[in-house]
């Protein structure tokens, strides 16, 4: 799913097209990762001053009852990302920037073997950790504090 996508579904499903709607898929359209209501609240903050959390939520409920959107949970805080309209796949998610990276291996294959007579009716894998690009900005931060205690001030 993309925005442009998301815009004609909205349209086809004869929701009306506002410039705040657009604007949240905008932000998950230039983010490609999962984003909070509370970054969304701050990115959107200079278009729209009054911007609530109750907007911002009535149209992230929305966009996940058409599919456009996808929700996980991450310490205790809901965030969001665009549905993913590929094949069956899983995620690798980056807790320091948000971003996804598709995981074609999953768990549920050997679920038969573990239980025969159980009905799965849906299910959810997500492997959280640190993207490339975050673990060096994460080094380079710790080399920096670290650098800065051994530092002795001058007497």
């Amino acid at each position: 799913m993309n925005k442009r996508e998301a815009m004609v579904l909205l349209k086809n499903k004869g929701y009306k097209h506002t410039d705040k709607r657009e604007d949240i898929l905008e932000l998950f359209d230039q983010k490609g990762g999962y984003l909070s209501a509370k970054e969304i609240q701050t990115a959107l903050k200079d278009s729209y001053p009054g911007i609530s959390f109750d907007t911002i939520y009535r149209n992230l409920s929305l966009f996940q009852d058409l599919m456009i959107l996808e929700e996980t949970e991450l310490d205790g805080e809901k965030i969001y990302q665009f549905h993913c309209t590929e094949h069956h796949h899983h995620h690798l998610i980056c807790l320091s920037c948000g971003k996804t990276r598709t995981i074609d291996v999953c768990p549920m294959q050997d679920l038969s073997q573990i239980d025969p007579e159980f009905q799965v009716t849906g299910h959810k894998f997500e492997i959280y950790g640190y993207c490339k690009s975050c673990q060096l900005k994460i080094k380079e931060l710790e080399k920096k504090n670290h650098d800065s205690m051994m530092v002795s001030p001058k007497v």
